[in-house]
């Protein structure tokens, strides 16, 4: 609209121009002035021209007084530009930063639907195993009840051997083949729960929570180092997954790769060694990826080679043989809270830390049945210990007291 108004006026002012300056110049030229020496008709074109100049410089005055339109287009059509130009690179840049934004945002729907697709797999695999679960179950409980007719049984014919001391050594024979008939259903009975815990647990090649593989790498050094010793444990985890699988290739595990990247500044950031583990994330089947977790611990040394741990004393009856194997076994179990207690990592399945020979353990053993009397077992680290582990252990028995028979 303002231009068109603009427009209307210069044709006007145009208009007038040409008139007013036709008709003063012909009224200058018929009264023959002369203005600064200049004959009558350079007189009348002088001030024609100068008439022409004042009413459109009068004009344009008018104008930009009144529309700041009109002031735009005379004094800020640069600037106006300018701002036009700066207004398409921001529209640009936007529309460049949406494309990219949508781009995202499709490769993100692609990736949710991966996900939801993976989940509905893993519920139909939690099914199956649920189904194949509560069937184990009540084959258990078959087994138990036919383990219970078995001992009602047996304590029938013990008390019927009691009332018939008559029949004595005809019963006593029926006892005996009784008793072996019993111990063989037993044996059937340990060897289907045996079979069924290997057909419950069979499909799953790790636990929760079980370590892959572990070692020291030592802190503080360059990242290339660091990265160097750490891809090595990875290695090491995925042999042993192999092994684990009987493969001939490499296991295959996966590391989430942010926690993988924030072990290694970790390590690159400590003032010394630290211990990784590389543990499974969750119970996994055989024929899936090893998930695993990354776990570290600053290291330190908890024994040295031939430290003392601790010792107790236990007081023996003679020649019982459950007895000795209990009083060992008691003694382990503190050495093995004391060991945890200074640092020392369990494994996150036995929940040991110790490990001890087992002909050590078995001479131990034998030695302390025939004693009747008190007796004092030490442990003693075979090797120098770090968190890491695991403790190796050397034991020793001291007879302190025997007691007459």
């Amino acid at each position: 609209m303002y231009g068109v108004l603009f427009i209307a006026v210069l044709v006007v002012s145009g208009g007038v121009i040409a008139f007013v300056g036709d008709r003063l110049g012909t009224k200058i030229g018929k009264k023959r002035l002369s203005i600064f020496g200049l004959r009558p008709r350079h007189t009348s074109m002088v001030i024609t021209v100068f008439t022409g100049i004042f009413i459109t410089t009068l004009t344009f005055g008018i104008m930009a007084a009144a529309s700041e339109n009109v002031r735009t287009a005379l004094f800020g059509l640069d600037q106006l530009h300018q701002e036009m130009i700066m207004t398409q690179n921001n529209l640009d840049k936007v529309s460049g930063e949406l494309a990219t934004a949508q781009a995202e945002q499709g490769r993100a729907a692609k990736e949710l639907i991966q996900s939801l697709e993976e989940i509905s797999l893993l519920e139909d695999k939690q099914a199956e195993l649920l189904a194949e679960s509560e069937k184990l179950q009540a084959g258990n409980l078959a087994l138990e009840a036919a383990n219970s007719e078995l001992s009602q049984r047996n304590d029938e014919l013990t008390i019927r051997n009691g009332d018939l001391e008559g029949e004595n050594t005809a019963l006593t024979d029926r006892n005996a083949e009784l008793t072996a008939s019993n111990q063989s259903l037993e044996k059937r009975a340990a060897d289907l729960r045996e079979g069924l815990i290997s057909m419950r647990e069979g499909n799953i090649a790790f636990q929760a929570g079980e370590v892959i593989a572990g070692g020291v790498v030592q802190g503080g050094k360059s990242f290339d180092d660091t990265a160097r010793e750490l891809g090595a444990l990875a290695q090491l985890a995925k042999r042993n997954v192999a092994t684990r699988l009987g493969t001939e290739t490499g296991g295959d595990i996966w590391i989430y790769p942010p926690e993988y990247e924030a072990a290694l500044e970790t390590i690159r950031g400590s003032s010394q060694d630290v211990v990784v583990r590389i543990v499974a994330a969750g119970n996994l089947l055989r024929g899936e990826a090893v998930r695993t977790n990354i776990e570290l611990y600053p290291n330190s040394l908890i024994y040295k080679k031939n430290e003392f741990i601790l010792s107790r004393v236990y007081k023996m009856t003679g020649n019982d043989g459950a007895l000795a194997e209990r009083a060992v076994m008691d003694f382990l179990k503190e050495v093995n809270q004391d060991a945890k207690s200074r640092g020392v990592l369990p494994d996150p399945i036995r929940k040991s830390v110790g490990v001890m020979d087992g002909n050590q353990y078995y001479q131990i053993v034998q030695s302390l049945i025939p004693i009747k009397g008190t007796v004092k077992l030490s442990a003693y680290a075979e090797e120098d210990t770090d968190v890491l582990g695991p403790l190796r252990l050397m034991m020793k028995m001291e007879e302190l007291t025997s007691l007459g028979k």
